[in-house]
C-alpha cells in the first residue's frame, strides 16, 4: 500500500523500534512513497519547549515617562510596514526546501521481508542467469480428446520431462522439446506394445527396441519413426531376422533365420529375398544364384543333400535352362551369391548401442514420472513450481 505524507489532515503514525525502517532490504521503486512520520510530542511539550517570551505592558497613565511616545512609535513604524509589504507582493516565488514538501520530493520505496530470492530483481537475474534463460514449470494440462499430460512447460509447451496420457490407448514417458518427443522416452499402449529408445522431433530416431504385443520385436537403428538401418527383427513363432533396414521393411544385406529351419543370407529388396543370395534349406539342400521377388530367377545352382547339382537358368523358381556347373555364368552367378551371404554375416552389430538407448530411455521415463508426481502435487496446490535450469 502507498503512504503519502505532509498535510495537516494526514493520521500521526507512531514510531516503533520496528528494525524494517532500517532494514538493508528497502529499495528504489514505484510501489511505495516515503513515510513521514510527525513529530510524536504533542503540542503542549512543544509549548513548555520553547515558552513565549512574557508581553510587554504599555500603561499610558502610569509607570511610563512619555505617553506620547506611545502613539508616536506606531505612526513611525507604519510606511515601513507598507513598504515591505509591497516589495514581497513584487518578488518572485521561492523554492521550499524538500522538509517543507515531504509528498512532492519523497523518495518511491519498496520493501521486501523474507528471502531474497523474492525480490523481483532477484528472480529475474536468477532466470537470466540460468541455461538459454529458460524456466521450466511442472504442471497439468487436460485435452479435448481425454488425453492428459502431466510434467514440466516452457513457453506454453510440453519440455522437459513429463508423461503423456492418451485416453484408453497408452501412454508416453520421456524427454520433450517443443511439445514433441525429443531425446529418450518410453512409449508404451495399451494391447502390451512398448518402444524404449531414442526420439526426435516426436518420432523414433536413433537406436530403440520396440516389442509388439504379438510377441514380435525389433532393436536397432530408426530414422523417422520407422526401422532404419542395421537391426534384429524376432518374431513369435521363432523366425528372426539380423541386417539391414530401410523405411521399415528388410531392404540390403541381411541373414534370415525361418521358423523351419532354413536359412537365407544375402541381399534384399523391399522387404523380399532380391539380388544374389544363398538359400540353406533345413533338409540339406541348397541354392546359390540370383533371386527375383523371393524366387528363383537368373543363373544359379542347386544343390541336394546326396550332392547332386542342377543349374543353370532359373524362371520362377523352375530350372527353364539346364547348364554345366563350370559354366562361366553359372559359376559368376554362384560366387557372387557366396559373397552377399558373407558380407551379411559380417555386418556389424549394434547391440550395444542399443543396450545404451534402452537404459537411458529407462532413466529419462523415471524423471518423467517424477516430474508428473510434482505435476499433480502442484496442481492440487493451485500452483506451479518453477524450477530453473
Amino acid at each position: 500500500m502507498d503512504v503519502h505524507g505532509g498535510g495537516t489532515g494526514a493520521g500521526k503514525l507512531t514510531r516503533t523500534p520496528s528494525s524494517l525502517l532500517r532494514s538493508p532490504t528497502v529499495r528504489n521503486c514505484s510501489s511505495f512513497q516515503a513515510v513521514v512520520v510527525e513529530d510524536p510530542e504533542p503540542d503542549d511539550k512543544k509549548a513548555q519547549a520553547h515558552p513565549k517570551p512574557p508581553p510587554h505592558h504599555f500603561h499610558p497613565g502610569g509607570g511610563s515617562n512619555h505617553p506620547l511616545l506611545v502613539l508616536v512609535l506606531p505612526l513611525a513604524f507604519l510606511p515601513l510596514l507598507l513598504l515591505l509589504r509591497s516589495t514581497h507582493s513584487r518578488s518572485a516565488p521561492v523554492d521550499l526546501p524538500s522538509s517543507a514538501c515531504p509528498a512532492c520530493s519523497a523518495r518511491l520505496l519498496q520493501w521486501f521481508i523474507g528471502d531474497d530470492d523474492d525480490k523481483p530483481q532477484k528472480r529475474a537475474d536468477k532466470a537470466a542467469a540460468a541455461p538459454h534463460g529458460r524456466v521450466v514449470r511442472e504442471g497439468v494440462e487436460f485435452y479435448s480428446n481425454g488425453d492428459c499430460y502431466e510434467g514440466e512447460f516452457h513457453k506454453g509447451n510440453c519440455n522437459g520431462s513429463g508423461v503423456y496420457n492418451f485416453f484408453g490407448k497408452g501412454k508416453y514417458e520421456g524427454d520433450w522439446v517443443d511439445g514433441k518427443y525429443d531425446g529418450y522416452g518410453v512409449e508404451s499402449w495399451a494391447r502390451g506394445s512398448r518402444y524404449r529408445g531414442q526420439y526426435r522431433q516426436g518420432l523414433r530416431h536413433g537406436h530403440g527396441v520396440y516389442r509388439f504385443y504379438s510377441g514380435d520385436c525389433y532393436a536397432g537403428e530408426w530414422a523417422g519413426g520407422q526401422s532404419h538401418g542395421i537391426g534384429a527383427q524376432t518374431c513369435s513363432d521363432g523366425s528372426s531376422y539380423v541386417g539391414e533396414f530401410k523405411c521399415g521393411v528388410k531392404h540390403g544385406l541381411g541373414s534370415y533365420h525361418f521358423r523351419n529351419g532354413d536359412r537365407y543370407a544375402g541381399e534384399y529388396f523391399g522387404d523380399k529375398i532380391h539380388g544374389f543370395g544363398v538359400y540353406s534349406f533345413a533338409n540339406g539342400h541348397c541354392y546359390e544364384g540370383s533371386w527375383h521377388e523371393g524366387k528363383k530367377q537368373g543363373f544359379g545352382m542347386y544343390t541336394f543333400r546326396n550332392g547332386d547339382k542342377r543349374s543353370g537358368d532359373w524362371d520362377s523358381g523352375t530350372l527353364k535352362t539346364p547348364l554345366p556347373p563350370a559354366d562361366p555364368s553359372v559359376q559368376r552367378a554362384v560366387q557372387a551369391a557366396q559373397r552377399a551371404a558373407e558380407n551379411a554375416f559380417r555386418l556389424p552389430r549394434v547391440d550395444e548401442q542399443v543396450h545404451r538407448a534402452v537404459m537411458a530411455a529407462n532413466r529419462a521415463a523415471t524423471a518423467a514420472r517424477v516430474a508428473a508426481i510434482k505435476a499433480v502435487q502442484n496442481r492440487m496446490d493451485g500452483k506451479f513450481c518453477e524450477t530453473y535450469v
